[in-house]
């Protein structure tokens, strides 16, 4: 998918809501237990739900690799799922990735050929050789961590280096250089709304993959303020807030009612801040 079908599709569904796909088998409710492939199943039934009002669907791969063989068979009949019935939407791997060369390679193959991914989260911390083998897609995107939100992002991610910037920083400098507007997008999380004008200075035209608002506490509110460029640049994921809001047989029914809620007030971020 393009950054052009990507614009596209907030402007047409007034949101740039991420749903977090974040299965956790010992959450979903008894009823799903019932099929052969219950996390398949109550991702399907989130995702008839909340395709309305979602650009983005991002599994996170730890809830499908710890499943062994059926977590996989699960990830892709999801991915399936959407490229069928939901072309348009985005579709992120949340696998954060990141190891040599010709291991990146196999890493690329197998999300961007065999799943079909559109972009995968990427750890930069061993270099471009690392990400570039992803780059070597087209219509594809590499996700590069940058500052993240757990409490631990200040052992590394904020520590000053020589440069006299924050070493996230530094990261986002040497590395928009590897790609472009088209193919790289940066993982800020919500919790550190407050940077986001300064993340702004460096990569002014990349969409940004902003996890965090929700059960985790960051503001959309304040995402929006600092975060947003003219053409809103921002996908900002919502995963437990929306797909655990209930636990009953109605959980999809009520993850609809839910992502409707973050879409607009979305809706009325996009009309404050994105002249049309």
């Amino acid at each position: 998918m393009t950054a052009e079908q990507l614009f596209q599709q907030i402007q047409l569904k007034r949101s740039f809501l991420c749903v977090g796909l974040d299965t956790d088998i010992n959450l979903i409710p008894k009823i799903v237990l019932e099929h052969e492939f219950p996390v398949y199943e109550f991702n399907r039934q989130i995702i008839d739900a909340t395709a309305d009002f979602a650009i983005a669907y991002k599994p996170n791969l730890a809830f499908y690799e710890m499943l062994g063989a059926a977590g996989w068979i699960s990830l892709e009949m999801t991915v399936n799922y959407i490229r069928e019935h939901y072309p348009n939407i985005f579709i992120i791997a949340d696998a954060k990735r990141g190891d040599i060369g010709n291991t990146s390679k196999m890493y690329a193959s197998t999300f961007f050929e065999k799943i079909n991914f559109d972009a995968i989260t990427l750890s930069p911390y061993m270099g471009i050789d690392s990400v570039s083998p992803f780059l070597e897609y087209r219509n594809k995107w590499a996700i590069i961590l940058a500052l993240t939100s757990n409490n631990g992002s200040a052992d590394f991610q904020q520590t000053i280096t020589d440069n006299g910037v924050h070493l996230f920083e530094d990261v986002m400098i040497k590395s928009k250089a590897w790609g472009n507007e088209n193919n790289l997008m940066y993982v800020v999380g919500a919790t550190k709304a407050e940077m986001l004008t300064k993340i702004r200075e460096i990569v002014p035209n990349h969409f940004l993959l902003i996890p965090g608002v929700g059960a985790q506490g960051g503001s959309l509110a304040d995402v929006a303020k600092y975060g947003m460029n003219k053409k809103c640049g921002l996908i900002v994921n919502s995963s437990r807030a929306i797909i655990y809001a209930d636990c009953t047989n109605d959980f999809a029914k009520v993850a609809r009612l839910k992502a409707h809620e973050v879409q607009n007030d979305m809706s009325a971020l996009l009309k404050q801040f994105v002249k049309s």
